[in-house]
């Protein structure tokens, strides 16, 4: 196999980046994986426009990140043990009699990380979109790398070594829609703080949808500090607000970054996704 000369083009200041010269049809050498991977680590979101991949182009993707979960997983809202299978996942707002064929079918969604509720979490999430509305469904991409460095000395050293509780209810798409006392849950604790494995540069990692308390802390300082937080990681020049076009393969780096959902119109939207996850 042939090295491929590719072309890496920043999508925003904030984070991610547009390559293109691969068509993931194919197999590509170790070199040019290498390339793509070192791409992954410095910009946490990439974008591949224009590909006609099957499930299995994008299982082999996936593979260049880490293991890929490539279980077929059924609609979310089909039962527990569907919702709690890692693997494949269709996001899609399409109907068979009524009921969607796909899970998180519709509206805005909160800033999050793949798999942050579980132990261990997601590594990474691609996504290929099939079907896209003619406006809205952008996913908004917040840079926690940059949001942590941005944070004063007193407040690095106030929240350093700090766990935090991440609770979620499958298919919710707001903080309200999950009950901390509901037994169907899926929680999982992490560090406040985490250095990136391969670069070693530290990040925040909680988010509004999910994560719910401090380990520890009287609730009204926790509340009170991770509100703070929130608003911070949120701020514009932390985000980027992807437009998608059918053909995109997008993967992004759920160790580093958090990810919303734009509203969008009744039209359909299909999109393929696959996660990446860590050890056990």
């Amino acid at each position: 196999m042939t090295t491929l000369a590719i072309n890496v083009e920043p999508m925003s200041p904030a984070i991610g980046a547009r390559i293109r010269g691969i068509d993931w049809r194919e197999e590509v050498d170790e070199a040019t994986a290498r390339a793509v991977h070192d791409a992954f680590v410095r910009y946490h979101v990439l974008c591949f426009p224009d590909q006609k991949i099957t499930p299995q182009d994008q299982v082999r993707f996936a593979g260049i990140f880490g293991p890929p979960d490539a279980r077929y997983r059924p609609r979310s809202g089909e039962s527990l043990d569907a919702a709690r299978t890692r693997g494949v996942m269709l996001v899609s707002n399409i109907r068979k009699d009524g009921v969607p064929i796909g899970s998180l079918p519709d509206g805005e969604m909160m800033f999050h990380s793949d798999g942050a509720h579980r132990n261990p979490p997601y590594r990474a999430t691609t996504l290929f979109a099939i079907k896209i509305p003619s406006r809205g469904g952008e996913t908004l991409f917040a840079n926690l790398q940059a949001a942590y460095a941005a944070l004063d000395e007193e407040t690095k050293a106030r929240i350093d070594g700090l766990q935090v509780r991440n609770i979620y209810n499958y298919d919710q798409t707001d903080r309200e829609g999950t009950r901390e006392d509901d037994p169907n849950n899926s929680v999982g604790t992490h560090a406040l703080v985490k250095a990136h494995p391969d670069s070693g540069v530290k990040s925040l990692y909680l988010s509004r949808l999910m994560t719910r308390y401090v380990v520890g802390m009287d609730r009204a300082e926790s509340d009170a500090l991770l509100d703070r937080l929130f608003d911070h990681i949120e701020r514009p020049e932390f985000v980027h607000a992807h437009a998608w076009t059918p053909g995109d393969l997008v993967i992004w780096d759920n160790r580093c970054t958090n990810h919303a959902r734009n509203d969008f119109p009744a039209e359909p939207r299909l999109l393929r996704r696959y996660t990446i996850s860590e050890p056990a």
